[in-house]
């Protein structure tokens, strides 16, 4: 039994007999359940599913790097658990063993050149593989997608998922998006331009100042229009630091106005699926630079940087 939990919980009532049995015989026993034989199946293979299946972080894992053994997992087939096993530790010993034989021919002869890369290459390559096993240990949050910053907000009165990007010099809506809101028909053309980034898209035009609703409260927002159909709406670094935004990790939230209102970021379950699939293309249509802004230049191209970051936006 767990220390929280209390005798009553589990049943026990007055004047019943209860059993003691060390902590180091019980765990001893479990130990024997979830060892291996020597062939690498499972002494108790009912017993090594269940406690691999209740292991929702190794269990992910397993899905990412050997999906056929996590499938035989959640299976209910034992036996082909065990071949599982079995196929598995005979892979493991069989690439023991060849790396075995590569180092001893190699340190046969220690003087050959070749021989001394190859020897530095297996040292190299076991230090990374002990770097990722000690990472799959300490910081398994690692290998999981990192869900992007959105957050609720409302464009001339249309609500929307904001993309909150620190690392986009401008705010941007697409094309679609601004129509949707009845936003197109104030698209200044002058402003036309490419837009660089890990990809280039094409600036269609500015949008001077159109009202946002974030909260309760109402903001003013200029916007560069992109045709960027996988891409709806962006809030850069230009309008953070005009609003004096501040991205709280620690709280999750977004604050603007200095703290006069906050929003929360949204949760996986609350962003739509297709924008998880296409943040990518959201970073490719980021600018982070400001297109020129003669009315005689019809092309004008402008070179952002990916990814750069400023300190007007403040990271907690």
């Amino acid at each position: 039994m767990r220390n929280s939990e209390k005798l009553s919980a589990l049943g026990v009532k007055d004047e019943d007999l209860v059993m003691m049995v060390s902590g180091a015989a019980a765990s001893s026993a479990a130990g024997n359940d979830l060892a291996l034989n020597p062939d690498g199946s499972a002494v108790n293979p009912a017993a090594l599913q269940q406690q691999l299946r209740q292991d929702s972080n190794m269990m992910a894992q397993l899905f990412q790097n050997d999906p056929e053994f996590a499938q035989a997992l959640l299976g209910n087939d034992l036996n082909k658990l065990q071949d599982v096993l079995r196929e598995r530790h005979r892979q493991r010993s069989e690439l023991r063993r060849q790396q075995d034989e590569e180092l001893a021919l190699l340190h046969a002869d220690p003087f050959d050149v070749e021989a001394q890369k190859k020897i530095e290459a297996a040292i190299r390559q076991k230090g990374i593989d002990e770097n990722w096993a000690a990472a799959l240990e300490h910081n398994p949050e690692a290998f999981a997608r990192v869900v992007m910053l959105y957050v609720d907000m409302e464009v001339n009165g249309v609500p929307l998922k904001a993309f909150v990007d620190s690392g986009a010099q401008s705010t941007i809506i697409s094309k679609s998006c601004a129509e949707r809101c009845g936003l197109l028909r104030l698209l200044d053309q002058r402003y036309k331009g490419i837009a660089h980034g890990v990809g280039q898209s094409e600036i269609l035009g500015r949008i001077h100042v159109a009202s946002i609703k974030i909260g309760n409260i109402f903001y003013p927002c200029s916007f560069l229009v992109l045709d960027a159909p996988n891409m709806e709406f962006l809030f850069g670094l230009d309008m953070l630091r005009k609003h004096q935004c501040i991205i709280d990790l620690k709280d999750n939230v977004l604050r603007v106005g200095g703290g006069e209102v906050s929003v929360p970021f949204l949760q996986e379950k609350d962003i739509p699926s297709r924008f998880l699939d296409e943040e990518r293309h959201a970073k490719q249509a980021s600018s982070s630079g400001a297109p020129a802004t003669t009315g005689t230049t019809d092309k004008s191209k402008t070179t952002m940087p990916s990814g750069s970051h400023s300190s007007g936006a403040c990271v907690c």
